[in-house]
């Protein structure tokens, strides 16, 4: 049973950063792209970035390239989401994802999410 758990999520200023955390299991995670996807009150899901399955590549949306970072632990079967210079627009509940950008949501697979509040 594919699962994940996300964490590392919470209220942060603007300007400020923070790292989230994803543990997967239930998959070999080391032979899946994974994403980053999140969920802004009152809209839909967003794709926000994506990392091949070695680790080697990655993509980024253009509201939070140049910002955040992804990476991936295939011996932790964790991915990561590194988030600086965080704006009042990246408040959203945010998911990893089975996937790259263009099957995550067509697959229908991810986490409960981690809250990210952005606020003075």
């Amino acid at each position: 049973q594919v699962q994940f758990v996300e964490s590392g999520g919470g209220l942060v200023q603007p300007g400020g950063s923070l790292r989230l955390s994803c543990a997967a299991s239930g998959f070999t995670f080391s032979d899946y792209a994974m994403s980053w996807v999140r969920q802004a009150p009152g809209k839909g899901l967003e794709w926000v970035s994506d990392i091949n399955s070695g680790g080697g590549s990655s993509r980024y949306a253009d509201s939070v390239k140049g910002r955040f970072t992804i990476s991936r632990d295939n011996a932790k079967n964790m991915v990561y989401l590194q988030m600086n210079m965080l704006r009042p627009e990246d408040t959203a509940v945010y998911h990893c994802a089975l996937g790259p950008s263009s099957t995550w949501r067509a697959r229908g697979s991810w986490g409960q999410g981690t809250q990210v509040t952005v606020s003075a």
